[in-house]
């Protein structure tokens, strides 16, 4: 497969094709290979109607070592399995939804970018409620789908800073809703803030919590991260926002070098006490934010051009282990073989 690999937006290719295996009957059918890049579904099905749909993301990388890897994919069948139990659908095993992620980068191989393009393979696993709902209930049958597609950076300028805005006229979350879930529904939600934030000239929001306004919450597609001139890392303690895989590695890594991890409520007024900011999550990884417009005040960071030192060295160090330049001290990556089953 011949691609700029370099120049890779983040947006869907074509590739191979996509592993599928469909719930009934209270079992799982084997895991299938598809090519067919269309699913046929019932004009009634549960998803189409009330929204029992949930999803994961995540990445394969070619190493220094010519290695293709995956990172942390338990960690995602653990959190798509916290999503299905929150909209009570049926969730595959880790077991399950580990080998789907490896059989969809197998077939695909092709498409994963060589070391070194700053390009990645993303994968999306899918779970959707199937069977034909007029009365509101959870379907008695899934279809679960894992499908790739290389990418490049999110943000077109990449590892760059970014300015916020806070939009206050609409919620990510309920206090007690569907935050923490990644479900379909949630992001549709997202889509009307981002558009103003869009026509306001800022390519990201910042929201507050959706009990008291008063609290950081999350950004639009991501965990909100921050550096203390002190030397902490700290991350909102929060029931409504997304437990993202990215922010979890992150903090670890931030131990490692030598930061105070603390998760705790932010309040909006006082985003004035740290040095650095940043939003992260698997598809940016982390995207150093310089300036949060806040109502009549603005809240800044750093320099405009120049992302903050300790962001830089935990963007570094991720993209390093994902890449094999740096030892994977962790455990954190899956290495595949070259045979393909199925």
């Amino acid at each position: 497969m011949t691609l700029a690999w370099s120049q890779l937006g983040f947006q869907y290719l074509p590739t191979n094709g996509y592993v599928q295996a469909d719930f009934a009957q209270g079992a799982w059918s084997p895991l299938e290979m598809k090519t067919d890049p269309f699913l046929s579904m019932h004009i009634a099905a549960n998803c189409l109607h009330y929204g029992q749909a949930v999803f994961e993301g995540l990445k394969a990388f070619t190493t220094r070592d010519n290695a293709v890897v995956i990172f942390r994919p338990e960690e995602n069948a653990r959190r798509i399995a916290l999503s299905a139990d929150r909209l009570c659908m049926a969730a595959p095993s880790e077991e399950m939804f580990v080998e789907a992620c490896k059989l969809a980068v197998q077939h695909n191989r092709e498409f994963v970018p060589p070391y070194g393009s700053g390009a990645s393979l993303y994968i999306r696993p899918l779970l959707v409620g199937t069977e034909p709902t007029i009365g509101i209930k959870p379907s008695s049958t899934y279809s679960f789908v894992v499908l790739v597609t290389p990418v490049g950076p999110y943000y077109k300028n990449g590892f760059k800073p970014v300015e916020a805005v806070v939009i206050e006229e609409y919620d990510r979350a309920a206090p007690l809703g569907t935050g923490r879930a990644k479900m379909a529904g949630n992001y549709a939600a997202s889509l009307k803030p981002d558009k103003v934030a869009h026509d306001r000239g800022f390519p990201i929001v910042l929201y507050t919590d959706p009990r008291e306004h008063k609290y950081v919450d999350e950004f639009g597609t991501s965990n909100f991260i921050a550096i203390t001139p002190s030397g902490e890392y700290v991350t909102p303690a929060s029931l409504s926002i997304l437990p993202s895989i990215t922010n979890k590695s992150l903090q670890v890594l931030a131990e490692d070098l030598g930061l105070t991890v603390r998760r705790a409520p932010i309040p909006i007024l006082e985003l004035d006490q740290f040095s650095e900011v940043g939003s992260c999550g698997t598809a940016s990884v982390i995207t150093p934010v310089h300036a949060v417009h806040y109502r009549d005040r603005v809240f800044r960071f750093g320099q405009p051009d120049v992302s903050g030192e300790m962001l830089t060295k935990l963007y570094q160090e991720l993209q390093g282990i994902q890449y094999g330049d740096i030892t994977d001290r962790h455990g954190w990556l899956m290495r595949m073989e070259e045979s393909v089953e199925a």
